[in-house]
């Protein structure tokens, strides 16, 4: 497992690099207005289907069916199951494809919602009927990711975002100034992204043998296991990005640039999450699964422990440091060309806010493969649908706060609409909402899984936190003291701001990894169990 995560890790963190040197192209090309928003509209639906299929549902439901098989039954029946699979769920989502294009002008209605700027309603539509075509192809692309990773074979797919990240970044730098409507660079560049990461995988498919002509099946048996392990995982694996998606449309009540600074946030979520927690339930879930194949308990145990304490290792300092380092991070990567100081501080709230959730969004990816692995895919629903309903309600409650906090009277003189859409900084109550949302669905699920009495918990995790707790102090203490000394991010140069951030990055990493290593840990327990 560790080798697995250090291959799918170092791919992806070439992607999330890459998707960080995207969004520096696009804020520097386009800044944060009406057209940013309008675009990263149009791009969060079909990466929202992304998740769902990709990081969620379709991989969480494929994988240990395809396991299952592959450690059971001749390798014919795993090539027919591929066949079947991709031909139906090809078909399904050329149907929601046609849908999504025919029904574009309502779609974008709903992520529109109190605006009154016709011309970023015209875009967004324009957009979306680029972007939409995407669903389709990224997730077939998942289902040939979720084979390869059944084969041990992590890299590549890690390392197909890298495409996409590309492609918009091309986009951006290149084809915008030939476009008469700059903007819709970005859509064609995630049109044929999305199609350039499918072929892409194709020919490590031929290599396992795995490369068939789509076949419709939906009677077929194994395909109807996966749909039946497949639908409810459509929510519960991907509550978080439901979350965003809904944050996204409360959003666009708020001050023009809200949409693109939620947005902007998430990147730097992406990149711990990404590299560790994704791409840890993505490792571990193929050896659960097999676990649980071979009835093997205890073994079953020791992987899921490790998985947890390996994301905590990473996922609480990143927290941290996200939270501390928020505005020197976005001021450092973004501030250029058509992005003010003061889209840096306002993005910089969305950092402060969501990072709060970041060790319960890692979580929730090493948890929930404890029951896709065992093939229930109904519990997670039940805590899916309670965080859902619990980040609704902190949406309301963290925005009647701040609006009373932070509304002028003149501007509520004018409505409450009026009044969001006049007062920077209440999208801080939305990621706030989100993270608090996150910890909810992680307790409810750790409730289930300890109740169902499938992991034991290993020993020595008392003297592991305690390790953890006093290395995070440490680095927090020295981020702190430092933040005293250094200057305002927004008005100082380029190069200052690197070097700057390079020194804070750099010697809150060193404080952390000497603090731990002071209190007794080493490499070697990572392999521990």
């Amino acid at each position: 497992m560790l080798r697995g995560l250090l291959s799918f890790s170092s791919m992806t963190m070439v992607s999330r690099v890459l998707g960080l040197v995207r969004d520096i192209a696009i804020n520097q090309a386009f800044g944060a207005n009406a057209a940013t928003d309008a675009f990263w509209v149009a791009f969060r639906i079909p990466n929202f289907m992304r998740r769902l299929f990709a990081e969620g549902s379709f991989s969480t439901a494929f994988v240990p069916v395809f396991t299952e098989i592959k450690e059971t039954r001749p390798h014919a029946d795993l090539k027919q199951l591929m066949s079947r699979v991709s031909g139906t769920l090809g078909g399904i989502l050329l149907v929601i494809t046609a849908l999504g294009l025919i029904f574009t002008p309502q779609i974008a209605q709903v992520f529109n919602l109190g605006n009154h700027q016709p011309e970023k309603f015209g875009l967004t539509v324009e957009l979306l009927r680029l972007t939409f075509p995407f669903i389709l192809f990224v997730s077939l692309t998942a289902l040939a990711g979720g084979a390869l990773n059944s084969f041990h074979r992590f890299g590549l797919p890690a390392l197909t975002p890298v495409i996409l990240n590309l492609s918009m970044i091309a986009g951006a730098l290149w084809l915008a100034p030939h476009l008469e409507v700059p903007i819709l660079a970005l859509g064609w560049a995630v049109l044929f992204g999305g199609i350039a990461q499918l072929l892409f995988q194709l020919p490590a498919l031929a290599k396992l043998d795995l490369l068939t002509l789509p076949r419709w099946g939906w009677q077929h048996p194994d395909v109807r296991k996966v749909v039946t392990l497949m639908v409810p995982t459509l929510f519960g694996s991907s509550v978080a990005q439901i979350n965003l998606l809904l944050d996204t449309v409360i959003a666009a009540l708020l001050y023009t640039g809200s949409q693109t600074w939620l947005s902007q946030a998430d990147r730097f979520l992406e990149l711990p999450l990404g590299v560790f927690g994704i791409a840890l339930g993505t490792v571990i879930l193929p050896t659960l699964a097999r676990h649980h194949v071979n009835t093997d308990h205890l073994g079953f145990s020791k992987a899921l422990d490790w998985g947890l304490r390996t994301t905590l290792l990473i996922a609480v300092p990143a927290m941290l440091g996200l939270m501390l380092l928020s505005q020197p991070l976005v001021a450092t990567l973004f501030q250029h060309g058509k992005f003010s100081a003061f889209d840096t501080r306002m993005a910089a709230m969305s950092v402060f806010g969501l990072s709060f959730g970041l060790p319960a969004f890692a979580l929730v990816k090493i948890v929930l493969p404890a029951f896709y692995a065992r093939q229930d895919t109904r519990t997670p629903v039940r805590a899916g649908v309670a965080s859902l309903i619990a980040n609704m309600a902190l949406n309301g409650l963290f925005l009647l706060v701040l609006y009373f906090m932070w509304t002028k009277p003149e501007a509520r003189a004018g409505g409450v609409l009026a009044a969001l859409a006049q007062t920077p900084g209440l999208h801080l109550a939305l990621g706030l909402a989100s993270a608090a949302a996150s910890y909810i669905n992680l307790g409810l699920l750790w409730h289930w899984l300890r109740k169902a009495g499938v992991y034991d918990r290993q020993p020595g995790w008392a003297r592991y936190l305690t390790r953890l707790g006093t290395a995070c102090a440490a680095m927090a203490i020295a981020l702190l003291v430092a933040l005293y000394w250094v200057p305002d991010f927004t008005v100082i140069g380029k190069w200052e701001r690197i070097a700057w951030l390079a020194g804070l990055v750099g010697g809150g990493g060193a404080v952390y990894l000497l603090a731990l290593l002071a209190m007794g840990f080493r490499p070697r327990d990572l392999r521990e169990h």
